[in-house]
């Protein structure tokens, strides 16, 4: 956005900064004009800044994506219960009749004429309860992952959205002071203008830039509304609650190296744990289809009032065959079908973080390099060669347009620096939101 937002603007500003100070040198260092213009490295929380732990404590606290995630990982806790318990039951009642189908006929009278009640259970051989407990369990164990996935996914979202927003406000402010400086510019420009020492057409551009450069700010002022309002959303606020500004964005290193990272993904990542946990609920299914094979068993009592005559009684116990050997077979094959699926997802999935990791981490350590390279040699270099052609305009010996060159110089620096420290803490958040892991230091 940054990049792109400077390829609009950059002449303009450029003109605007070059036409800037030299109404400024008139009465300032041209040393201290140009370390006015510096995006200052330096951020603290004691000038009432937004902190972003109190963003993320206020996310993570109450947001409803976690709590859904936790919800499921509940419901799902409830299986394994289900699963271990007996069938229930089965009562049954009835009669059998002597002489004609009415209740009660022959009863007392003929020895098969009864009223009777039984009562039935299906008990399933031993050990299938506690096999289809294990594999609901580990599902609910996989589940629980997707809390962890979500408050990771929700942090890196918060971070994201903050360093955007920390980068609007460096942004304008590099506009803003150079605002300041432009409008000085233009009284010094008609001032000298009316005494036939500067160009009408420096009025009319430096006239022009204020234009832009108010146009400018208003495309941040959007930008910065836009990452307040997704902020607020996270934070299950209304969109238009101020948001406080966030702490400045400054040049970091990298804790780990990338092989650590993705040692960290591998161990710590909830995805590839719950594609991991799934996998040994695969395994556990394939114990179940496999005492599928065993019979069941059902047991069963029963009395039977036969009026005058001696009470009736029933005693059963029955055995489920399990005759269909190519429905169970194939209920095998399947769960090991899937087995096979799982272990695939979760090779794909470390894959996946690899490269993503891989790709994260070269666009954090490119842009750390980058801003530091910004900081500390690059705009240092620039602003002595601004200073330097200030002076030799204000003598005569060079040209508006090197001065013009030089100042653009400057700005595409310090728009380019803004820019690498988004990256930079951008592509941190992700790289933490995939290692599971804190990498900023």
């Amino acid at each position: 956005m940054y990049r792109s937002l400077f390829e609009v603007c950059a002449p303009g500003l450029a003109l605007l900064l070059a036409s800037t100070a030299l109404a400024q040198s008139e009465s300032t260092p041209v040393a201290a004009q140009i370390a006015a213009t510096q995006v200052s490295p330096m951020a603290t929380a004691a000038d009432g800044r937004m902190p972003l732990a109190e963003v993320l404590e206020v996310v993570l606290r109450a947001h409803p994506e976690i709590a859904a995630a936790t919800s499921r990982y509940q419901a799902a806790t409830q299986r394994p219960a289900q699963e271990a318990s007996l069938p229930d039951p089965m009562i049954s009642t009835g009669y059998t009749a002597a002489g004609n189908p009415l209740p009660g006929a022959g009863l007392g009278s003929d020895p098969n004429a009864n009223l009777n009640v039984m009562l039935s259970q299906e008990i399933p051989y031993p050990g299938k309860r506690q096999a289809r407990a294990e594999v609901a369990k580990r599902e609910a164990e996989a589940e629980r992952q997707q809390i962890d996935a979500v408050k990771l996914i929700l942090t890196s979202r918060v971070k994201q959205a903050y360093y955007q927003l920390a980068a609007t406000y460096q942004l304008d402010e590099v506009l803003g002071r150079n605002e300041e400086l432009l409008t000085n510019l233009l009284k010094v420009s008609e001032s000298r203008y009316a005494v036939g020492q500067a160009a009408q057409q420096d009025v009319i551009r430096t006239q022009t830039q204020l234009s832009l450069l108010a146009l400018q700010r208003e495309r941040i002022a959007q930008a910065r509304r836009t990452r307040e309002g997704e902020l607020n959303a996270l934070m299950g606020r209304a969109p238009d609650v101020p948001v406080g500004r966030p702490i400045e964005l400054v040049p970091v290193t990298l804790a780990h190296t990338l092989q650590e990272l993705v040692e960290f993904a591998n161990e710590r990542s909830p995805m590839l744990r719950r594609d991991r946990l799934m996998v040994a609920a695969s395994d556990a299914a394939i114990d179940v289809a496999k005492r599928d094979f065993k019979p069941d068993f059902a047991v069963s009592g029963g009395y039977g009032f036969a009026g005058s005559m001696p009470d009736m009684y029933e005693f059963r116990f029955d055995v489920i065959v399990p005759f269909q050997k190519a429905r169970r077979r194939a209920a095998v094959a399947e769960r090991e079908n899937a087995r096979a699926a799982a272990r695939q997802t979760v090779e794909g999935t470390r894959l996946s973080l690899q490269s993503r990791l891989q790709e994260d981490f070269q666009m954090a350590t490119t842009a750390a390099q980058l801003a530091t390279l910004y900081r500390d040699a690059v705009l240092p270099q620039a602003r002595l060669a601004l200073e330097s052609s200030v002076t030799s305009y204000q003598t005569g010996t060079v040209d508006f347009l090197s001065v013009l060159t030089n100042f653009g110089s400057v700005l595409e620096y310090e728009m380019s620096y803004v820019e690498q420290l988004t990256d930079l803490h951008v592509a941190a958040s992700r790289l933490e939101e995939m290692a599971a892991v804190s990498i900023l230091q």
